[in-house]
């Protein structure tokens, strides 16, 4: 793995930063491999990077967009995770249909939406059942509580390194999510994390030892580059340990 840390000086300077990276591991992928596969993340943070990518010439066709997670409510739902990327960015741009994956959230049983989407992934990535496809890019961010995706704190879901795509669980409510072998998997995951409140899960997730069921997002140690853009509200003084 290879991380790489930078705190920029402001949220602006973070959608910026983001926004470069992206371009770049798009432009990157589509040469080498004919297409880019970028899954998102939801949340107030990355809003204003799909709103700058909306603003994009890119080759669509040859962009295939996912989620990393979903709430289970249906994409009309102003919690929706898809509804909000196709709002800020992919209803703005001449994407093909087919190129959009967003999770399932209509069956009544998370479960079998979970298992419908792990078989969409092992279908479209051409993968057989316990292999793991690699995505391009991964955007993650984090809550106050240290979680990613929906891997919250001491959850079952933090313990399937078996499947691709699993129920997360908050407060009693299902969400669909990717696994963290499955994110480890990428070629490159950014996180982009704003705010103060963020400062203490970010000190635990970057110690040199720690639970990692306390603060999931320390699960996530990608094969390929692992990206941590932070503001200097989260990023002040932060103690930043090597990885082994």
């Amino acid at each position: 793995m290879n991380r790489i840390v930078e705190v920029l000086p402001d949220q602006a300077a973070l959608v910026a930063r983001s926004l470069q990276l992206v371009l770049e591991t798009i432009r990157e992928a589509i040469a080498q491999r004919g297409q880019c596969t970028i899954a998102l993340s939801g949340g107030s943070t990355p809003k204003p990077l799909y709103e700058q990518l909306a603003q994009q010439d890119l080759p669509w066709r040859n962009i295939h967009v996912f989620w990393g997670d979903e709430r289970y409510v249906p994409p009309d739902h102003p919690d929706s995770n898809q509804g909000m990327a196709r709002q800020a960015w992919l209803n703005q741009v001449k994407i093909p249909s087919f190129n959009i994956h967003p999770m399932p959230t209509e069956p009544a049983d998370p479960k079998i939406a979970a298992n419908q989407h792990e078989a969409e992934l092992e279908e479209f990535f051409q993968v057989q059942p316990g292999e793991f496809p690699t995505f391009d890019l991964i955007l993650l961010g984090i809550g106050d509580d240290g979680h990613t995706a929906s891997l919250f704190p001491h959850t079952a879901a933090l313990t399937v390194n078996d499947r691709l795509i699993t129920v997360g669980q908050k407060d009693g409510q299902p969400r669909i999510t990717f696994t963290a072998p499955l994110i480890n998997h990428a070629h490159a995951v950014i996180f982009m994390v704003a705010g103060a409140s963020k400062r203490p899960a970010l000190q635990a997730i970057f110690a040199a030892e720690g639970d990692d069921a306390l603060y999931p997002s320390r699960l996530i140690q990608p094969q390929g580059t692992l990206w941590w853009l932070l503001d200097q509200a989260a990023g002040q003084d932060l103690a930043v340990s090597q990885p082994e």
